[in-house]
Parts: structure tokens; sequence; C-alpha cells
């Protein structure tokens, strides 16, 4: 035990006489240094005694489309991270082919009690469905908060990257290296992430200065989510001769990657390609994957405490807070080719 008091005592920055008194439950400890040994304790992985084990506040469920893409364990771990340091308990749902519907984790999480909500790239992202599910959860004093999408007439908080601002990154910064055939691959266009990623693809390349909308429609190619997604989409853009291409996810790049290498081209030697969501995982494919960073911690502290504050009596602002994403440059990119 006394081995564990010092490494605890280490961790904290406290003596160990104080990792005592905190362990036994005495006075004379101030609640930042009580608060800074119990940190330390769930740190190293020790089991606090049971008299000092925090009790949940309650459940909060988190809806996700599914976990196959990396950014959304991420956004899952960084949600209930900051959910456990408010005293909430996380419920996840994740949704699989075949399994359960976003609508009926809802009816699961409803019998369960939860005390909110939070939507990650839920179907509230898709600009032709139909958002009244959510209006009648606010209906019935639910509190709710949707991540990546963002409905203007609905009483809720929303947390969204700035996917306009993404891709004019992305444009922006290919064309430094010299690239002016840029083409954009995406999912379908009826998801406003997507439609915003256009509009921010087509206005940095208008003001490179080179194509006019009909001929970006050319550079334009959508499809679906994913690793087989992009590689689909790639092909068109090949046979369009472009140099660079900007991706609407990483997984689409690895896709846009393999189609390049499946038709003997080198990246970045022959074609350059950035992703989008900026999954740690990116740093180690073949090659290092540039890419667009979404804030995932921010954006999952931001979208904690309008839940909490929404639970807890204090109205969250009811709009959409946007985050900048950041650009990631790593060896998927490199100067345009030259004949």
């Amino acid at each position: 035990m006394r081995a564990r008091l010092s490494d605890i005592a280490l961790r904290a920055g406290v003596s160990e006489a104080t990792v005592s008194r905190v362990l036994n439950d005495k006075p004379g400890v101030s609640p930042d240094t009580r608060e800074s040994v119990l940190a330390a304790l769930d740190a190293l992985g020790l089991e606090r005694p049971a008299r000092l084990r925090r009790r949940s506040a309650g459940l909060v469920g988190l809806v996700v489309p599914e976990l196959n893409n990396p950014i959304f364990p991420e956004f899952a771990q960084t949600i209930e991270s900051a959910l456990a340091q408010r005293g909430y308990t996380l419920v996840l749902c994740t949704q699989t082919p075949g399994g359960a519907t976003e609508d009926e984790y809802v009816e699961i999480l409803l019998d369960r009690q939860v005390n909110g909500i939070v939507f990650v790239s839920g179907l509230h992202a898709d600009a032709t469905g139909d958002h009244e599910r959510y209006r009648r959860l606010v209906a019935r004093e639910l509190p709710i908060v949707l991540v990546n999408g963002y409905v203007p007439d609905l009483a809720a908080p929303f947390v969204s990257p700035d996917e306009q601002a993404a891709a004019e990154l992305a444009v922006s910064y290919l064309a430094t290296l010299g690239h002016r055939r840029i083409g954009l691959i995406s999912g379908p266009d009826r998801f406003l992430p997507v439609r915003r990623k256009i509009e921010g693809y087509r206005a940095a390349m208008r003001a490179q200065g080179y194509f006019s909308d009909a001929e970006l429609d050319g550079l334009i190619s959508l499809s679906l989510f994913g690793v087989e997604g992009g590689e689909a989409a790639t092909h068109r853009l090949l046979d369009a001769g472009v140099t660079g291409i900007v991706c609407g996810s990483d997984m689409m790049a690895l896709g846009a990657i393999r189609c390049a290498r499946r038709r003997g081209l080198r990246v970045p030697d022959d074609v350059s390609v950035v992703g989008y969501d900026g999954s740690p995982l990116m740093a180690f494919t073949d090659p290092p994957l540039t890419t667009v960073r979404q804030p995932v911690e921010a954006m999952a502290v931001a979208a904690v405490r309008a839940l909490v504050d929404e639970i807890e009596g204090h109205a969250a602002p009811h709009s959409e807070y946007l985050f900048r994403p950041e650009l990631v440059v790593r060896s998927s990119t490199g100067t345009a080719r030259t004949h």
C-alpha cells in the first residue's frame, strides 16, 4: 500500500499524508487538493474506496451512426469523458446495418429515463428528412444537443464544424502547391455537411479564377461515404485529369488513394489527396494522410456543456456553435506534377 500511496502522491503533487487523509475521508484537505488526489487515483487505474465513489448524476444517451469510421469512436470517447467530469453516465447507441434505427434507440433511451440525448451526425443532418422526431423530444422537455447538422427552426443547441471553411482550407492549400484541376469527392448532397463542403469548394475554386461554375460541376463527384464510395467517386475525377482531390471524409480519402494506385498512379507524385475528419489514425496510413481535422474535443466539451446546462435548468442558446477546423499537412499531398 505504501508504494501505491507514493505513486498517487507523485501523480497528484501532494504528500503521502495528504493522500492518506483523502482516502480515509478525513478533514483538513481543501476541495481542490481532494479532487487532485481522486483524479490521480483514476488516472492510475486504481479503484476509489467505496465511500469516495462518485454517484452518477444521471444517464445521458449518445446516438452515433456507426463505429467503422474512427471519427465516431473519438467523438464517443471525448463526450463520455466530458460527461463523466460533470457526473453523468453515458449510454452509447451505435447504428449498424440491420440493427436498431435512431428512432428505436430513442425509445430505448426514453425507457431508461435518460436526462438528455446527444445526437452525432444523425438524421438531423439530412436536409431532406423529417425532423419532427426532434421536435417531439423538445416538446416533452427532454434536453437534446445535435452535432454535425443544423435544423434552423428546431429549438435546441447545435454544435458543428465549419464545413465550408474546411473545404476552402483544403482547396487553398492544394492551390499553393500548384494544383489547378482540383476535384471534390463527398457523400450524398442531401446531407447539410456535404452541401456546405460543396459551397466552400466552389467559393475557393472561384477565387482561383480558372473554372466556370459549369466546369466545376465536372470536378465534383458524389458517392456513398466510406472507402468504397471514395474509390468509386475518384475514378470519374481521374478521368477528368485532376491532380488534387479534396475528400468529404478520411475514409473516402483512403478509397481515393486506393483508386489512384489501382490505376498505376502514385500519391502524392501524380495526385494529391486531402481527407477530412482528422482521426489520429490517419497519421499511420500509407502515405500519412493530409487532412482537415474536426476540433472534436472542443465540440464535445461544448455539446456536453450545453446539454448539462439544459438538464440543470439553465437554458443554453438555441443556435448553432460553429468550430473552425484545422489543416494537418502530411505526406499524401505534394507539388502538382508538370508535363
